[in-house]
Order: structure tokens, then C-alpha cells, then sequence
């Protein structure tokens, strides 16, 4: 298992430590020791550029998956992970949780995106915070989803339906492709470890 880390974040180097702890156990746990990924911890301003690049959203983000095979997760080399630790550490203060416990969260729905998981339909969502849940041993970014969703439906302003997760996605290129290079526009290039 090869797990690559950069931060281009100037206080990201704890963070990038446990991030890659927590990458090769979630690997493991997932029984992909023969994976190899690759993960850059950001600034809001970086992965605001990245999201608008790519998704077409002018707006940061808390995490980006850039898979790499197609289907995601066919081969070892799985793509790219990009995580705000500015939204992780503004969204866990204003959530009562740990930095690092969100980045778990953040890490566990990138990997999670890059082996083909997705939050699309209700029943891919309900597997997908299964498996976040599992992995990061707390609430995932899809459970909460579906968490909101259940509570505005019993309030009465909205139907007990899913609805789709502002979360990342698996993020195509606008080719349609898997965005194959990623790692060299987002891992490599300019980054500072």
C-alpha cells in the first residue's frame, strides 16, 4: 500500500501525519492493501479553485475525489483525495467534534468515492454512510445528509426523501472521463509537503 500525502496548507503538517495513518488503516479495513493514493490538504482558496475547475462550483468545498481508474476503484491505483482543512476546522468547531475526527470523515467519503461509491440514489447513499460510519467510527458526511433529510421530512417542511448531498463527488473531467492526470494538477504541481 502507497499512501502519498502533500499539504500546501502552512499548518497542515499534523494533520497530513494522521491523515496518512488514517488512509492506510481505512485501506486496509477496506481489504486494498495493494492500493495506492494519493491525498493533498488545502486551504478553502485552493480547493474553492479545484471545485470551480472542475465541478463548475465557484465555492470551496470540504473534499474532492479524483478517481483515477474507470470504474473507480478497477485497479491499484486509486486517484487523488483534496481535503479544506480550513472547512474541517471551521465545521468542526461549529459542530463540537475534534479536527482530526472531521478529516476522518472528510478522508473516509474521498476514499470512499475513489473505490465507487456514490450518494446519487437513496439506497447508494444508505450503503455509502454505512461504510463512512464504519470506517471513521462516528457520523459520515453522507449519514448526516440523511440524517437532515429524515428530520426535515418528520418537521413537516420537506418529504421524507433523499436528497442529494452538497458533498463531493467522483469528479469527472469535462470529457466525461475519470479525471486521469489529476495527480499531476493537483498532487504535484506547486505543492509543498
Amino acid at each position: 500500500m502507497i499512501v502519498r500525502l502533500t499539504s500546501e496548507h502552512r499548518d497542515g503538517a499534523r494533520a497530513a501525519r494522521r491523515l496518512r495513518a488514517r488512509a492506510a488503516a481505512f485501506l486496509a479495513a477496506l481489504g486494498r492493501d495493494d492500493a495506492e493514493l494519493s491525498i493533498l490538504l488545502v486551504t478553502d482558496r485552493r480547493i474553492r479553485a479545484l471545485n470551480r475547475e472542475w465541478r463548475d462550483k465557484d465555492q470551496a468545498t470540504d473534499v474532492l475525489s479524483f478517481p483515477i481508474s474507470e470504474p473507480p476503484g478497477a485497479g491499484a491505483l486509486l486517484g487523488d483525495v483534496v481535503i479544506s482543512l480550513d472547512t474541517a476546522a471551521r465545521r468542526a468547531r461549529s459542530e463540537g467534534r475534534r479536527v482530526g475526527a472531521e478529516l476522518d470523515r472528510y478522508l473516509a467519503h474521498g476514499i470512499l468515492h475513489l473505490l465507487g461509491y456514490d450518494h446519487e440514489r437513496p439506497a447508494d447513499a444508505r450503503a455509502m454512510a454505512e461504510k463512512e460510519a464504519e470506517l471513521a467510527r462516528a457520523e459520515g458526511l453522507v449519514g448526516a445528509a440523511l440524517r437532515e433529510g429524515r428530520r426535515e421530512g418528520r418537521a413537516g417542511r420537506a418529504k421524507d426523501r433523499w436528497t442529494r448531498s452538497p458533498t463531493s463527488i467522483s469528479t469527472p473531467s469535462r470529457s466525461g472521463s475519470t479525471a486521469r492526470g489529476s495527480r499531476a494538477r493537483t498532487s504535484r504541481a506547486g505543492s509543498r509537503t
